[in-house]
């Protein structure tokens, strides 16, 4: 049988606090009469791979996971930081390397010498941050990872041979803090890195949407708005929803604090409204 292949819903990389923006988006949206859960494809990165995770497997309705995030009945996460000592290996590693593979095979390397938690320790959290979510569902949905070895993206799916858990753990998986998950026997690392929203693996579908809460961007690696007009060049219909002023402030500055979940929620539906009536038009096309 055909996959069909109209929409597309792109969750971008961000952190706990970009994935509660997110569904604060995507429920806003859906308020506004744009239920996006309904894509022939979610495609889901780092955080974004678990609201994907969530949003395709439909055992949740968008309006309780968002009300997870506002009234902290979503499972609680010690607060977590990038330390500065990582952060310039990351800026180092980016100004060095001229594709976004050599970027991975860098942070790769410091991903599997760093020491962190258990590698079974950081599954069970990502299975308890899924919930009830515990198989692939039937509809198609594309979970991002990265090859510590290599740096190459590798987009996982149902038929990868791979439990859910595992591919949402690898695309988690940020270097010098959390350990590469094992899958398929390769160690895989936060699919983020190689953009924040692998926009470009929906070239196939007619009507894009990418909501993605890190614009990063570089030569290396390409932004969601650089990934939209790419897609959009190709003859695709695309909008792309990025935070907007109040959406950054209620961020905070680390996208780690479980703390600011609840604001960025709040602020993702109340930015939602701006967006509805271009979302609208293109998903009743």
């Amino acid at each position: 049988m055909t996959q069909t292949r109209r929409t597309a819903l792109v969750l971008g990389a961000g952190g706990l606090v970009g994935g509660a923006w997110e569904l604060g988006v995507l429920h806003g949206l859906a308020e506004a009469g744009a239920d996006l859960s309904a894509a022939d494809l979610i495609l889901g990165s780092s955080a974004g791979a678990v609201v994907a995770a969530r949003l395709a497997a439909g055992t949740t309705t968008l309006a309780e996971l968002y009300a997870g995030e506002v009234d902290g009945s979503a499972p609680a996460e010690p607060a977590a930081r990038l330390g500065t000592g990582n952060i310039l290996r990351y800026a180092l590693a980016l100004l060095t390397s001229r594709t976004p593979e050599a970027y991975g095979r860098k942070l790769g390397r410091l991903a599997l010498r760093a020491a962190t938690v258990d590698e079974a320790e950081r599954r069970a959290v990502i299975a308890r941050r899924l919930g009830p979510v515990a198989d692939w569902p039937e509809r198609r949905l594309l979970i991002t990872a990265v090859d510590a070895l290599t740096g190459e993206l590798t987009a996982l799916d149902k038929d990868a041979g791979a439990p859910l858990v595992d591919a949402v753990t690898a695309s988690c998986a940020i270097p010098g803090l959390w350990p590469p998950a094992t899958v398929n026997g390769r160690r895989l690392i936060d699919g983020g890195l190689h953009s924040t929203a692998n926009a470009h693996l929906a070239a196939g579908y007619e009507r894009v949407v990418i909501v993605a809460p890190s614009t990063v961007g570089s030569r290396v690696i390409h932004s969601p708005a650089r990934q939209g007009a790419d897609l959009a060049a190709a003859g695709r219909r695309v909008e792309v929803i990025t935070p907007d002023k109040a959406s950054k402030a209620a961020f905070g500055r680390n996208p780690l604090d479980p703390s600011r979940r609840a604001p960025a929620a709040r602020a993702g539906r109340a930015q939602a409204a701006a967006h509805a009536p271009a979302v609208t038009a293109l998903w009743a096309e």
